[in-house]
Parts: structure tokens; C-alpha cells; sequence
């Protein structure tokens, strides 16, 4: 299997600050590949530069084989690329929309009306395809926004945070497209929010934090090495949460103090739910609620960077 996309040592720096200091990372052909990462971790900075939008300071990306800073035009025709906020032309209605970028493309006139219907087709928009797209809900931008990157039938397909903003069913009906993408053989380097869909979606995930690469694997590796249980505890009395945080030793230690949870990160056995009860109930803090739980990616994102989940929008 081939390297659709090679990432070697890449840097990046905006005046004084380094958003990207030497990350290394390969995507083989037909698969996905999930970067996650906290606020300012270098996300969309790696996806701007692998699509010839940013310039890299040093280092190597290479996409289909392309150099993207020797070779950039090579680049753009085997990408599609779909941005954080849907790159429509609010007057143009779904079809011309997409007639207009085939001819962006040079498809030629006997290509790019079957093309446009087949996408329309495919992403659910043919009852909308005469309608302006000022009049499109949030979901139908974002399925139009996609449909647009894929008009030249790309072999490799960038999407930053694809499904932001949208309500369930529309990110539900973007998974399955995306997921159809992959049984194509696409390519896919996905930035996301939602963890959940980086675990359903991908075949391995990088997390990103500081500009550094600090863990990379597939989503079951990366929860082992999280641990293979996690208590979740719900403190009785609002009083007592900040005394049995103190109290509580353990690994990936994560509370929120408005619900009075807290989430401890063990080994599952019977004799460590033991110690934390025990040493509540020594100290008098009773508990509303405990329940055990295997690890999720929103453990492996704490475990890893330290920070909670909320903080993984940019």
C-alpha cells in the first residue's frame, strides 16, 4: 500500500509563535486519518499547508506523491478540500453551484452536468438543486460545501471540522457520505471536534498539541494506553467536591465542579473502586452516584493533553 500523504518534520511559526515544530505524520492510500488537538494545536494550519494555501517554514509534505511547495499545481488537481465554513456563492442555487466549479475545473460541457447531478443525487440535494443557497439550511450548505470538493472525483479529500454546527441528523447523513467516500478508496485527513466521529469514522488518529505529534494510533490502541476502566462519581454535596478532588489520587483525573463529577482513570479492578470509596467515606464525603465505564477518546484526549474536551474547536 502506497502513502497517499507524507508529512516529514513540518514547521511553521507566525511572527514570534511556533504553531507547528516538526510533526511527522503518513496516511496510506484509501484510508482516514483523525487530527485532534486542543485550541491553537496546529490543525488547521497542517491542512492550509498540505492544500497550497500556507507556505511551511521547513520541513517536507508530500500529497499523491506532489511536492506541496515545488509542485503545488500538481496538488490541487487530486484534492478536494472542504473548509471549517461552507465556500458557497449564496446567490447560485445548488446546481450552478456546482456547474460552476466543474468549469472551474476544465471537466468539459458533456461532463459537467452529469457530474452535478450525480453529486446532487448523492448528497440528498435534488429537491433544493434550483433553489438559492441563501435559502439552504446549515446541513445542506455543508453537504453542498462537500459535494463542491468532489466534482474533479479527488483521490485524496481534506475536511476541517466538516460537521461543526450541524444537528444530529445532518452529521449522521454526512458520516454515511463520508464513510462511502472511504469504501471508494478516497483518502481522507479529517480535523473534528466531535471525538465521536473521529472514532467511527477513522483508521488511526493523531493528537496534535503545541505543534508536536504527542500520540498517534488507532482509536483502540490509543484507550489502552488510557487505561481499560474509568469511575465516573457523582459528589452528594457541592461543599465537599473541592475536599474529595484533593483526596483522589489517579491518572487522567477529571472533574466538573457544576455537576460534581469526577472521572478517575484506573484498571477496572474490584480493589481500586475499593481505595477511592474507601477514602471518601473515610473523610465523610458521601456520594450521589458511581458508575465504571471502559475509556472513550475523550479520556484519551485528557490523558494526553490535559485539557477537556471543550477546548478542541480550532
Amino acid at each position: 500500500m502506497t502513502d497517499a500523504i507524507v508529512i516529514k518534520n513540518l514547521t511553521k511559526s507566525f511572527k514570534n509563535q511556533k504553531v507547528l515544530e516538526g510533526i511527522n505524520l503518513v496516511v496510506p492510500q484509501g484510508k482516514m486519518l483523525a487530527l485532534l488537538g486542543p485550541n491553537g494545536a496546529g490543525k488547521t494550519t497542517t491542512i492550509r499547508i498540505l492544500s497550497t494555501l500556507l507556505n511551511a517554514d521547513g520541513g517536507q509534505a508530500l500529497v499523491g506523491g506532489f511536492d506541496v511547495a515545488r509542485e503545488p499545481k500538481r496538488v490541487r488537481s487530486i484534492i478536494g478540500l472542504t473548509g471549517q465554513y461552507a465556500a458557497v456563492d449564496e446567490y447560485l442555487n445548488g446546481r450552478e453551484n456546482l456547474e460552476m466549479m466543474g468549469a472551474l475545473y476544465h471537466l468539459g460541457k458533456s461532463k459537467i452536468k452529469p457530474r452535478a447531478q450525480e453529486l446532487l443525487e448523492q448528497f440528498d440535494l435534488v429537491e433544493a438543486a434550483s433553489k438559492p443557497v441563501k435559502t439552504y439550511s446549515g446541513g445542506m450548505r455543508r453537504r453542498l460545501d462537500l459535494a463542491l470538493s468532489l466534482i474533479s472525483t479527488p483521490p485524496i479529500i481534506f475536511l476541517d471540522e466538516p460537521t461543526t454546527g450541524l444537528d444530529p441528523r445532518s452529521r449522521i447523513l454526512m458520516w454515511d457520505i463520508i464513510k462511502k467516500l472511504m469504501e471508494q478508496g478516497v483518502t481522507i485527513l479529517l480535523t473534528t471536534q466531535y471525538l465521536e466521529e473521529a472514532d467511527k469514522l477513522a483508521d488511526r488518529i493523531a493528537v496534535l498539541d503545541k505543534g508536536k505529534i504527542i500520540a498517534e494510533g488507532t482509536p483502540t490502541e490509543l484507550k489502552s494506553r488510557v487505561g481499560s476502566e474509568r469511575i465516573e462519581i457523582t459528589i452528594d454535596h457541592k461543599s465537599d467536591f473541592k475536599k474529595a478532588v484533593s483526596l483522589i489520587q489517579g491518572s487522567g483525573l477529571r472533574q466538573n465542579p457544576e455537576e460534581r463529577s469526577i472521572g478517575i482513570s484506573t484498571d477496572g479492578s474490584v480493589k481500586e473502586i475499593k481505595r477511592v470509596l474507601d477514602i471518601l467515606d473515610g473523610a465523610g464525603i458521601e456520594i450521589d452516584a458511581m458508575s465504571v465505564h471502559t475509556p472513550t477518546l475523550d479520556d484519551v484526549f485528557l490523558h494526553f493533553t490535559g485539557k477537556e474536551t471543550n477546548n478542541i474547536t480550532q
